[in-house]
C-alpha cells in the first residue's frame, strides 16, 4: 500500500497534529512543495465537530493541518522533520500553554509507506537524542477529516498583530524559517 495521492499525480496528503492548527498552518504554507494547507480536526469521536466543542476538550479530536504536497519537489520525510522542529513532540496533550487532548502530538497516516515513514523519523530522532525527553507523538492511521470553520483560513496572515500570534506563532514560523531557509518557498 502507498501513501494517499489526492487530485492525481503529483499530489500527496499528509496530517499532521502539533498543537494549534495556526501555528502550522503558517509553517507550511511557507515550505516548497506544499500546494495547500487546510486547518481541521481529526481523531474524535464527534461528526462535524465545531472550533468551540474541540477547544473545550469535548470531542476528542486533535486539531490538525491537511498539507497537500508535491513529492516530487518535497517528501513526506522532509515534511515530518518539519514538523518535528516546530513543535514539541515530548509533552502529552500540550504545546506551551495550550493544554488538552485538542493540542496532542500526531500523525494521522495513509498507507504503510507513511507509517514507516512516520516511525522511522521518531526512532531516528530518539536514537540520536534529539529531544531530552521521549517523543509521544502518536502514528495512527487517518480517520475522517473534518475542515475548521472558514475564519481559520490563513490565520496568521489576517491576524499578525493578534497577541496569541505574536508570541506562540510567530517564534514557530522564525523557527522554521531559520532552520529550513533554503526549503522556504520563493517569493
Amino acid at each position: 500500500m502507498t501513501a494517499q495521492r489526492n487530485n492525481g499525480a503529483g499530489r500527496e496528503l499528509a496530517y499532521l497534529g502539533g498543537g494549534c492548527f495556526w501555528c502550522l498552518e503558517a509553517v507550511y504554507l511557507e515550505l516548497e512543495g506544499v500546494l495547500a494547507v487546510t486547518s481541521g480536526y481529526m481523531g474524535g469521536h464527534v461528526n462535524n465537530p465545531t472550533y468551540r466543542a474541540v477547544c473545550d476538550g469535548d470531542t476528542g479530536h486533535a486539531e490538525v493541518v491537511r498539507v497537500e504536497f508535491d513529492p516530487g519537489v518535497v517528501s513526506f520525510r522532509d515534511v515530518l522533520e518539519v514538523f518535528f522542529v516546530i513543535h514539541d513532540p515530548t509533552t502529552p496533550d500540550r504545546q506551551g500553554n495550550d493544554v488538552g487532548t485538542q493540542y496532542r502530538s500526531a500523525i494521522f497516516y495513509h498507507g504503510l509507506e507513511q507509517a514507516s515513514i512516520a516511525k522511522a523519523v521518531i526512532a531516528e530522532l530518539e536514537r540520536d537524542g534529539a529531544f531530552r525527553d521521549p517523543i509521544v507523538t502518536e502514528v495512527v492511521p487517518a480517520p475522517e477529516f473534518f475542515p475548521a470553520e472558514d475564519y481559520h483560513r490563513d490565520y496568521f496572515a489576517r491576524n499578525t498583530y493578534q497577541p496569541y500570534c505574536q508570541y506562540v506563532v510567530a517564534p514557530k514560523l522564525a523557527k522554521f524559517r531559520e532552520n529550513f531557509a533554503a526549503r522556504r518557498k520563493r517569493a
